[in-house]
This record gives C-alpha cells, sequence and structure tokens, in this order.
C-alpha cells in the first residue's frame, strides 16, 4: 500500500457484520493495522465485542461495537440509525466499506434438512446481506466497497452441507447483481470465498477435530487448513484503493482447496 493510500485509509470507516469473533474479527483488526476504523456487529457476546474494540484502539483505529442479530430483518432500519449515531461519535455521517461477514453453520443433508434450516440459513446468509446493504445503502459513500463472505462450498461440494453450500452460491450471485446496480455510484461489490478455517465456526470441527483437520490439510495444496490471519488480511486489503477496479469477482482464500 503506497503512503497515499495508507494516509487516505485513517480516513476511511468499515462496517463489519460478526466481527467479535472469527473471520470477522480478525477483519476488524487487519482494517485497524491499515488505520481503517470499523462499526462491527456482535450477536450476544458483548465481552468478546469489547475486547475487540480495545484491540482495534491499541492499533490504533477506534472501532465501536454494536448488537444485531442479522436474521432479525426487521430491525435493520433501527440498526441504521444506530449507526448514524456511531458515525456521529466518529465525526462524520457517512461509511466507506460493508463487510457482510455474520453467519451460522449447517450439517444438513438433502434427506435430513428441515424447511425451518432452510428458512434460517436464508434469513442468515441471504435476506440478512441483502436486506441489510438495502438498510445503509443511504449511509455508504460513493466509491465506496462492500464484501459479501461466500465459502469454498459454493464451489465444491462436502457432505452435510446442502443448505450451507447452495445458500453461499445464492450469496455469489446476489454479488454480482449488487456490483451491476451499483455501479453507477462506484460502488465495488465483490464476495471472499474461505475454505475450511480453523475458528469455532461449525462447533469448532475444522480447529478441534484432529481428524477433520487432517482431511481438510489432504485436500488443500498447501497442505494445511486456513486460519484467520489468511483471511483478515485479504478482506482489508480488497478493500483498499489498491483494489479499486476490481468490481464483481471471486477471491477464494483456501490455499488451493480441491483444485
Amino acid at each position: 500500500m503506497t503512503e497515499e493510500n495508507a494516509a487516505n485509509s485513517n480516513k476511511k470507516i468499515a462496517i463489519i457484520t460478526g466481527g467479535s469473533r472469527g473471520l470477522g474479527r480478525n477483519a476488524v483488526l487487519s482494517l485497524a493495522k491499515r488505520g481503517v476504523r470499523s462499526i462491527f456487529t456482535y450477536h450476544q457476546n458483548q465481552a468478546e465485542a469489547d475486547k475487540v474494540v480495545a484491540l482495534a484502539t491499541e492499533a490504533g483505529a477506534p472501532a465501536i461495537a454494536l448488537q444485531l442479530d442479522v436474521a432479525k430483518a426487521s430491525t435493520f432500519a433501527d440498526f441504521a440509525q444506530r449507526v448514524s449515531a456511531a458515525l456521529g461519535k466518529m465525526g462524520t455521517t457517512r461509511f466507506d466499506y460493508l463487510v457482510n461477514n455474520a453467519g451460522t453453520s449447517s450439517s444438513a443433508t438433502v434427506a435430513s434438512g428441515s424447511e425451518a434450516e432452510l428458512d434460517e440459513q436464508f434469513a442468515v446468509h441471504f435476506k440478512g446481506p441483502f436486506l441489510l446493504t438495502q438498510a445503509l445503502l443511504s449511509l455508504i459513500n460513493d466509491g465506496g466497497r462492500i464484501i459479501n463472505i461466500s465459502s469454498g462450498l459454493a464451489r465444491v461440494t462436502m457432505p452435510g452441507r446442502a443448505i450451507y453450500g447452495p445458500m453461499k452460491a445464492a450469496v455469489e450471485a446476489l454479488t454480482r447483481q449488487m456490483a451491476q446496480e451499483l455501479g453507477p455510484r462506484r460502488i465495488a461489490v465483490n464476495m471472499v470465498a474461505p475454505g475450511a478455517i480453523a475458528t469455532d465456526f461449525s462447533g469448532g470441527i475444522v480447529r478441534d477435530n484432529p481428524e477433520v483437520n487432517k482431511m481438510v490439510a489432504s485436500h488443500t495444496a498447501f497442505g494445511r487448513v486456513g486460519q484467520p490471519d489468511d483471511v483478515g488480511p485479504v478482506i482489508a486489503a480488497l478493500l483498499s484503493d489498491d483494489f479499486g477496479w476490481v468490481n464483481a469477482q471471486r477471491i477464494e482464500v483456501s490455499g488451493g482447496m480441491q483444485i
């Protein structure tokens, strides 16, 4: 990143859903290292959110944590008002970057998947990013950037991902649609598709189960599972001016998974 871009980063503000843990947390801190301030959401664990605020501030980019359940679209209008208030505390009225990261796991198969689980995954992974982006469009600067988080499972199949993988494939189609429609405002919209990452996602199965960890590593060109530090910096870089001409693209961050 050039010195000019680094200086400009100090004026930027990102909104990141699910920023208190996992990849969202790493994205907040990776952006903080670049001088980008964040307003991030957490679902329930305020104590963990407070830790992220402290770490981001220590890195030189103050952050604000706001509670949000991305499955409850009826709260998005109120959330937009809370974002406006938070932006006011930061001395501005608009933000620059949106990262639709918050998500939940599903281990459903075609045989076992229920209507309730379909509805839950749809609410979190598709309806949430769609309507939250819509609710925040009046607050994002022209020339801003949006990243939707997809998954390697939108490209490859694994047992027990009959709902989760297709939902992420829908997010990828949505991303391209957003890029087309927001083009006149010069808002770039891309997607980052992580592979299997060692976090607490899906009950921490990749991180904590040695057999799963070994299996994933054996199907990855680099011979190991991913870590949050492999993904957060990519999100931060993709939001920067250095990637200003990249739009409607899928960036898989998997170390070469099932290639």
